[in-house]
């Protein structure tokens, strides 16, 4: 089977995790800091929050700038849930907003017309949640205008986009956002197991984040309520979880990190092998515009004839090319539909949905794997 993403350890990135388990810190030791560090230095942001699942740290950062019942948040239909349940664990209502079709991201037209709408309604998100769909970077800039008219704050979704960058800046650097969110799940650009890690420019923030991703708890003696007892004194000021990430986790991710850019390459090369393999085919290749750098976490196509996209698919998988569609749009999934969203209400994405196959893509691939997965992809578009 060629899978649609794979991970790359080699054998420093053992070593590394080795050395953690010959040492006196499994967890909450010197390691973690240094990968928060070094994430956050790479992004261009002034902090970095590393957590066990990037689904923590957008719960944590939603949590950070206080959405609650009552809130709003909005963000994109095409996304894994995760982008919306965000919302949903803090009691919060959610909502979407349709996407560019060219794209795949939030697209900033549609949001312009939803805020508009909303406020005759009286009824703003307090958060959105644009997703960096494949690795490419949102329009930030126009969807940050927006959002700062409104006084809305954002959460960029960069799970796919760690590489990426929009002009000069990285994304994570927190320009036109108030936080960022990194996944590191196996099949993501760099990986640490599991694990996610939010950046932000905002001390307050931060702290914020730290807290609640182990039970609310402080030891930073700046942040107390009244005096402390002794060294050992501790405060809880929040209702926290413990969505701590271990050293060991935290010690993959330093070692792939000295790759990313490299990695990143190497899924622009075999993107560019792509292009010119299906150049020629009745699909629509993924978009790469001027001014965005994408991580390229996924290579999507999508079929012109929707109806062919469930034969094409088996045919591929039977073929052992393990395809994948990146994703159901969240509206529709039965959760969605009970707290009243309906289908039939976002165009593009749901025109997308029925198109789209996601090929396989990870550094380690071969041209001949490509080859195949061509040939193969081509020969199943015959009837």
């Amino acid at each position: 089977m060629i899978p649609y993403g794979k991970q790359d350890v080699t054998d420093g990135d053992i070593e590394a995790v080795i050395q953690v388990l010959k040492s006196d810190f499994l967890t909450q030791g010197p390691l973690v800091p240094q990968f928060e560090t070094a994430i956050a230095k790479y992004c261009g942001a002034q902090h970095g929050v590393a957590v066990n699942s990037a689904t923590s740290a957008l719960h944590i950062a939603c949590l950070a700038l206080e959405l609650g019942p009552g809130d709003l948040l909005w963000t994109s239909p095409i996304t894994f849930v995760a982008s919306a349940n965000c919302g949903r664990y803090c009691g919060a209502d959610v909502d979407f907003v349709d996407i560019d079709p060219q794209t795949l991201n939030m697209c900033p037209q549609a949001l312009e017309r939803k805020l508009a709408e909303s406020k005759e309604t009286g009824r703003l998100p307090k958060v959105i949640v644009p997703v960096h769909m494949s690795g490419l970077p949102c329009q930030m800039e126009a969807i940050h205008s927006l959002a700062s008219a409104y006084g809305i704050k954002i959460i960029e979704d960069a799970s796919h986009a760690i590489g990426g960058r929009f002009g000069r800046r990285s994304v994570g650097a927190c320009e036109y956002s108030d936080i960022t969110v990194f996944s590191f799940h196996p099949v993501k650009i760099i990986t640490t197991a599991e694990g996610g890690l939010a950046t932000t420019n905002d001390e307050g923030l931060a702290q914020a984040m730290q807290r609640r991703r182990s039970h609310g708890i402080t030891r930073d003696t700046s942040q107390f309520v009244g005096n402390s007892d002794g060294t050992w004194y501790y405060q809880q000021l929040d209702l926290g979880m413990n969505y701590r990430m271990s050293e060991m986790h935290a010690a993959l991710g330093l070692s792939q990190l000295g790759r990313l850019d490299s990695y990143v390459a190497r899924r622009h090369a075999i993107a560019d092998l792509y292009d010119e393999l299906l150049a020629d085919l009745p699909i629509d290749l993924p978009t790469r515009p001027d001014g965005s750098y994408s991580a390229l976490h996924l290579y999507i196509v999508r079929l012109r004839n929707a109806g062919l996209r469930s034969e094409v698919f088996e045919k591929l998988r039977a073929a052992q090319i393990g395809v994948n569609v990146h994703y159901i749009p969240v509206h529709t999934q039965p959760y969605y539909r009970k707290h009243g969203h309906a289908e039939s209400v976002f165009p593009a994405a749901e025109d997308y949905y029925t198109r789209a196959i996601s090929l396989p893509m990870f550094p380690t691939m071969t041209s001949e794997e490509q080859s195949f997965v061509a040939s193969t992809f081509r020969a199943s578009l015959k009837q």
